[in-house]
């Protein structure tokens, strides 16, 4: 059990918040389980109430917590890692012993606008799929993706089943469609009131919203603007120290 230093430069309330998250990781506080109350910890800690408070507040904003009014707060489940490699949702939760979901929302072949024509290259009009499904995993609502693929380069997906299935896997094995390059940004946004409703999520909830463009032979094939659980995923990323040049490095 951790203890308080009231000696340190580090706050009492990030100490606090360590010593938590120390229980969490070590598992003495398993997913689901209560935490001590802030009068037991601001006893046990001889802290004050508004000290545990902001230490509990920080955790529940960072998704370790989560609060249940009239009951108490209790460990949150572990967030899943975003992978920042060109990878399927389906094949992704797989390898971390999910299992993964789909379930179709809207399925339609619309012209391409100015915007879709300039990522595929094709002219504006030309026929273009939007795929939109939940994506879920282990029963529980993840993301909600949306892709885009020309009509040319998959002309039969609409008849094409995709519940529970990996999009991916059916534009290789019918298709012939596979990728080898990508990229991808993300941000941060707000989950309008159809997206938190299918998320389960309060309106205005905090998600990452991301935007992929995948590639076959340096072509454009598909464009995904998906809406992902803020509270259930979190990124993580390798940091290289640039090298310096001797000349520089002299300066």
């Amino acid at each position: 059990m951790g203890k308080i230093d009231p000696s340190s430069p580090v706050p009492k309330y990030f100490q606090l918040r360590e010593i938590l998250l120390d229980l969490i990781e070590d598992a003495e506080l398993p997913v689901d389980a209560p935490i001590p109350s802030e009068r037991e910890l601001c006893q046990r800690y001889r802290l004050s109430r508004m000290t545990v408070r902001q230490a509990v507040d920080h955790l529940v904003t960072e998704g370790r917590l989560y609060r249940v009014p009239g009951k108490g707060t209790f460990v949150a489940r572990p967030k899943i890692e975003m992978p920042l490699r060109l990878v399927s949702f389906t094949e992704d939760m797989r390898a971390r012993g999910l299992e993964p979901g789909a379930r179709d929302l809207d399925r339609r072949t619309t012209p391409a606008n100015a915007h879709l024509a300039r990522v595929f290259d094709v002219p504006p009009g030309t026929g273009v799929h939007v795929v939109e499904r939940l994506r879920t995993a282990d029963g529980e609502p993840m993301a909600v993706e949306r892709s885009h693929i020309p009509l040319t380069v998959a002309p039969g997906l609409p008849d094409t089943p995709l519940s529970d299935a990996s999009l991916y896997d059916v534009l290789e094995t019918r298709f012939g469609i596979v990728f080898d390059a990508g990229e991808q940004t993300i941000e941060a946004g707000i989950a309008d009131t159809a997206d938190a409703r299918l998320l389960d999520l309060a309106r205005g909830s905090a998600v990452l919203l991301l935007q992929r463009r995948s590639f076959m032979n340096g072509t454009c094939v598909e464009l995904a603007v998906s809406t992902y659980r803020a509270d259930r995923y979190q990124l993580h990323s390798a940091l290289e120290i640039p090298r310096r040049s001797r000349a520089a490095t002299r300066q």
